[in-house]
């Protein structure tokens, strides 16, 4: 090595030792790589560097730091190299320092790809991390004149500050593996935050699949869970464009990826749209993927699948390990938020249940013995007044009667689903409309409703009540208004038929108080 004179080490000795310790100075993985990269190009004296980033389980190069190039001509070289053919893929084969005079000349070479500015000196030299390659710097086009080559010189600094740059690098990796966890889990801790507040089984899906999204970087995160066909259908999607596009995709039995997903493996995916596992109708859409079980306790509920864009960055193993960690967590706040929810609802229909046998055991008995009473002393009474008086009171009780039944039958509803039966859509729709009016509806019905009012009688039905609500909600004054549903009327034409009466004691724009919506069909 050349101690002194023109391209020496020693006159660059100060300039080494601020390289080496420049290269240590950032945390951040990328600007670190970038800074190598500047610092080397200024070090050899070079026109044009570069710093390719191995994939050690491929060897290929997954990212390209560069110095010298604008990114006009970036766009126009196009894609990476490969890392498989020349110089470039000799270095990924035999990470060992490499220096060529002229590019050309070297039965190695490759030639350059179109729209790649020219070139002919060639220095290149692995980075370690530990006994890592984690990968190559190269620098090519000596400045000086014309002529001029990387001498040997320019090798040893380049090989001092590569030592450097991979400790510098394994600092940055250790720190953004670190940050990188404690955003994997805080992002866990929040999915089982927000799965135990009592998120519906939709919404919880989706939260997973949405916080997923985020923390991978991905383009979309997705839900798959098992169909009774044997496949796997998308049920939950969270993804920047319409996920429409993607709900109900399904994975077809006999699938390759699907024996993995079922028997509750992960599967890694270099390209979405290439692998021949990949069946879905979708998979043109992404790239590098990871699809995660959802399982807990040996039970699977289902498959998280983060692809990210056709070309996109493939995921790391750090990526896979943390992500298949945020799985696991996630499975496990789903099944006990849906273990939560099992609980609540059983209690609130154990409860739901006691007041109904409460009121039907001690309040409707009651009230129908004392109607029996009414009605006896009302038939041996004489005078007109008391007669009068009476028949209100047994009307009063008798409608009191009805609307505690409608109350027990409404108890005995789900808490949270849409109603089944034609009763319920009707008591939902008056319980909607209280919030509106102030105060809850009267509704009486009048026969077997539920085994007389079909479709597409009840959908009409619903219609006409709809409006009828609406309508006395816009009259002035309303302080009661009461539904009446008869499925016992008997039409002129001496059809069964269905009659719908909405009366409310509102004033309309006429000034006339009270207004009576009737609307009938027939069964």
């Amino acid at each position: 090595m050349n101690q002194d004179g023109a391209g020496s080490v020693t006159p660059r000795l100060p300039v080494l030792l601020d390289a080496v310790l420049n290269v240590g100075t950032e945390l951040e993985l990328r600007s670190t790589l970038q800074r190598i990269v500047d610092t080397a190009t200024e070090l050899a004296e070079a026109r044009y560097g570069a710093l390719g980033v191995l994939d050690p389980e491929r060897g290929v190069l997954t990212e390209l730091f560069t110095t010298g190039v604008d990114e006009e001509t970036r766009e126009r070289i196009g894609r990476l190299p490969d890392g498989h053919t020349g110089l470039i893929g000799h270095l990924v084969r035999e990470p060992r320092p490499l220096l060529v005079p002229d590019i050309a000349d070297d039965v190695r070479s490759a030639g350059l790809p179109p729209g790649h500015p020219p070139m002919r000196s060639f220095v290149g030299v692995p980075i370690r991390v530990h006994t890592e390659v984690f990968g190559n710097l190269y620098l090519t086009e000596k400045r000086g004149p014309a002529g001029a080559v990387f001498s040997a010189d320019d090798l040893a600094l380049l090989r001092v500050l590569a030592s450097q740059a991979g400790i510098a690098i394994g600092n940055a990796r250790l720190y953004e593996t670190a940050r990188c966890r404690e955003h994997w889990i805080e992002g866990a801790g929040a999915v089982t935050t927000a799965l135990l507040t009592g998120e519906s089984a939709a919404d919880a899906l989706m939260t997973v699949a949405e916080r997923a999204r985020i923390l991978a970087d991905a383009s979309a995160g997705v839900i798959l869970q098992p169909t009774p066909e044997g496949g796997m259908e998308i049920v939950a999607a969270s993804t920047l464009d319409d996920p429409a596009a993607l709900i109900g995709a399904v994975i077809e039995p006999g699938s390759p990826v699907l024996v993995q997903l079922l028997g509750g493996e992960p599967v890694f995916i270099d390209d979405s749209a290439t692998d021949p596992r990949m069946t879905t109708t979708v998979r043109a859409y992404f790239g590098p993927s990871m699809m995660l079980p959802l399982q807990s306790g040996g039970k699977l509920i289902g498959t998280l699948a983060l692809p990210r864009k056709p070309g996109g960055t493939p995921y790391t193993a750090v990526d896979r390990l943390l992500a298949s960690q945020f799985a696991s967590q996630a499975a496990l706040a789903l099944v006990l938020a849906d273990s939560r929810h099992d609980r609540e609802r059983l209690a609130v229909f154990e409860d739901r249940d006691r007041i109904a046998r409460d009121l039907h055991d001690l309040v409707v008995q009651r009230l129908f013995a004392t109607e029996m009473m009414l009605e006896s002393t009302r038939r041996r009474a004489s005078a007109a007044d008391l007669d009068e008086l009476l028949g209100r009171a047994v009307d009063e009780l008798d409608s009191t009667i009805q609307e505690v039944r409608t109350t027990i039958f409404a108890l005995q509803q789900p808490p949270a689903d849409a109603p089944a039966t034609f009763r319920g859509r009707v008591l939902r729709e008056t319980a909607g409309a209280a919030a509106l009016l102030g105060f809850p509806p009267s509704v009486h019905f009048t026969g077997a409703v539920d085994a007389l009012v079909s479709e597409p009688v009840d959908k009409q039905l619903l219609t006409a009540l709809r409006g009828a609500l609406a309508t006395a909600h816009r009259r002035a004054g309303v302080t009661s208004v009461r539904v009446d549903i008869n499925a016992k009327v008997r039409l002129p034409e001496g059809r069964d038929g269905v009659r719908l009466t909405v009366r409310d004691d509102g004033t309309g724009d006429d000034g006339v108080r009270g207004t009576t919506v009737s609307w009938q069909s027939a069964l």
